[in-house]
């Protein structure tokens, strides 16, 4: 499910927070991501995985990043107004993720400011959350993006 809501810089405010939903990832998910990107035996491999340092299977940090990436796209992130974004300041995964779990996901608005070169747009930062179905943060993330001011038409 998508929120198709345009949402503009000027919707951005310091301390709101969003719920962004929540995506499960399966067994299979996690070895057919991580034999194309991250093929470690803990990743592809059920039987090494239980004789390896998590004692079981655990999704790729980057698959994480990538479900959840998909969750801020659908419900937090406006077609409309993004446009795009020079990185991040940071990204953890304090807990692993493993097959079966549910990841909710929550994007904090820490801070919005308009861009003083191109003042059609603005810079936010995001604390990126996603936490699994026991309440343990999975994934953690500061994230900056570009975002269009609302258009004048529209005010």
């Amino acid at each position: 499910m998508t929120d198709h809501r345009p949402r503009y810089f000027d919707d951005y405010q310091p301390g709101a927070t969003h719920d962004c939903g929540s995506v499960s990832i399966s067994e299979d998910e996690i070895i057919s991501f991580a034999k194309d990107f991250d093929p470690q035996p803990f990743h592809v491999d059920p039987v090494a995985a239980a004789r390896g340092p998590f004692g079981g299977l655990i999704a790729s940090g980057w698959h994480t990043a990538g479900l959840v990436m998909r969750q801020i796209v659908a419900h937090y992130l406006s077609a409309e107004a993004s446009l795009g974004s020079p990185g991040l300041d940071e990204i953890r995964w304090p807990q692993p993720v493993r097959p079966g779990d549910t990841l909710r996901v929550r994007a904090t608005v820490t801070e919005a400011r308009r861009s003083q070169s191109r003042p059609d747009r603005g810079i936010v930062k995001t604390l990126i959350e996603a936490a699994n179905q026991d309440g343990h943060t999975v994934m953690r993330a500061t994230a900056i993006n570009f975002l269009r001011v609302r258009p004048e038409s529209d005010v």
